[in-house]
Parts: C-alpha cells; sequence; structure tokens
C-alpha cells in the first residue's frame, strides 16, 4: 500500500470489514502487512471515506487516517469499536522492495487463532509479470507453511479488467495450497485463504453476516 491511499474509500471498507471478521470469528489479533511502497504523483487515494457505509468508528479513523497520514493510527481500530484482538504491524513500516521480499514474508508470530491481511497495492500476480506492487502466490504458500489451521489469510485484491468472479477463479486455481473464499465491493475484492476447509467455512459464514445491509458481494 501507498500512504497517500490512508483513510479513503477503500480503506473504510478495508478496515470495516476486517475489524468485524476478526471479531466474528472471536481471533486474538489482527497481524497486517503493510507491503508498503512510496507514494507517487497519482490522483488515487482521494476519494471520500463515506462513500463505503462503514460503521461510524471506522468512518472517523479514516477521516484521522487521512488527514495525518500516520499508518500507526491504525493501532486505535479495536479500541474505536470495541473489539478485544490486538493489532500488529508485521515488520512495522518496513518497505517492501525485490531484494527483501523473501524475509518481508517470514518470521511470523504464529498464535493459533489470527487474521493475516497483506495489503498490495495492486493484489495478486498476475500471469506475465510482478513486482513489488503484487502478492506472489510463493509468497503465501511461505505463510501457509507458518501458520496453523484455524488461521486467516485475507489479500488485497484491486480490480483488473476481468469481473471479480472470473478473477476469484484465476485465482483458486492458481493458489499452491489451501482453500479460498471471497468479498468484493465496487473495485476492491478481499481473498481470504486457509489451509482448512473447516476455517474458511467459517470466514464464509462471516461474511454472509458481514453482507447483510451492506453493498457487498460473496465468491465461494
Amino acid at each position: 500500500m501507498k500512504l497517500q491511499y490512508l483513510g479513503d474509500s477503500r480503506d473504510s471498507f478495508k478496515w470495516d470489514y476486517h475489524d468485524y471478521l476478526t471479531s466474528a470469528l472471536g481471533y486474538t489479533k489482527l497481524n497486517i502487512l503493510l507491503m508498503l511502497t512510496p507514494d507517487d504523483n497519482s490522483n488515487q487515494g482521494k476519494t471520500a471515506p463515506a462513500i463505503y457505509p462503514s460503521r461510524k468508528p471506522i468512518h472517523d479513523l479514516c477521516c484521522e487516517l487521512r488527514e495525518q497520514r500516520n499508518i500507526r493510527l491504525i493501532y486505535k481500530l479495536p479500541s474505536a469499536t470495541g473489539s478485544k484482538y490486538l493489532i500488529e504491524l508485521h515488520k512495522g513500516e518496513t518497505y517492501l522492495t525485490n531484494r527483501n521480499r523473501k524475509e518481508y514474508f517470514s518470521g511470523l508470530s504464529t498464535p493459533k487463532r489470527q487474521v493475516l491481511f497483506l495489503d498490495p497495492d495492486n493484489g495478486f500476480e498476475p500471469e506475465k509479470s510482478h513486482s513489488k506492487k503484487h502478492v506472489l502466490y510463493s509468497d503465501i504458500e511461505a505463510i501457509i507453511q507458518q501458520i496453523s489451521e484455524e488461521s486467516v489469510i485475507s489479500v488485497f485484491q484491486y480490480f483488473r479488467r476481468i469481473s471479480f468472479t472470473d478473477d476469484f477463479t484465476c485465482i483458486k486455481q492458481r493458489l499452491i495450497s489451501g482453500y479460498a473464499t471471497a468479498i468484493y465491493w465496487h473495485s476492491l475484492m478481499f481473498v481470504a485463504i486457509s489451509k482448512s476447509k473447516d476455517t474458511i467455512d467459517k470466514v464464509l459464514t462471516v461474511n454472509r453476516q458481514y453482507s447483510q445491509g451492506r453493498p457487498v458481494s460473496i465468491l465461494q
């Protein structure tokens, strides 16, 4: 992610959903891999958080993030919503590069029940090339080998000119191992992955609960 995206409409969906998911699963930690890359001169990141109908504490936090451009404010997320889980920023505010990728995805803390959120600029690697803006399928496999069957990996996926239904099918086919489900809104999808089908079934149940009264769609 880029700091210029902080507090925009996609951030509003991002934090509303992951707070809900972690809390509804009853997990103890939301472990965030920021996958930071430098800001650019584009207009991305300027959409208002209110475009996505997040809960008021999330909206207020996004406004604060947008104003201060300080990612460490995300530590306030569980207290803002009255949740009991803890936030971890794996590798802190280290920028992801092509040279440190292997080290970046190593050394994960391993509580039995956690959500690990990967926040790349673009999402999964495309078929022909990749960059520091992408998560590699080998990165996902390296994480799966470190975590429990109850843990959940969630990956940010930006719209890439094919329907999310077709894109999700491609993503599932390219996963080296594990089970997946997904939820999407507008131009943003979150793909949940676990080594356990039972765990993914629980995520699917939470996604269905979350979708009630919200403009999101679910894939399985």
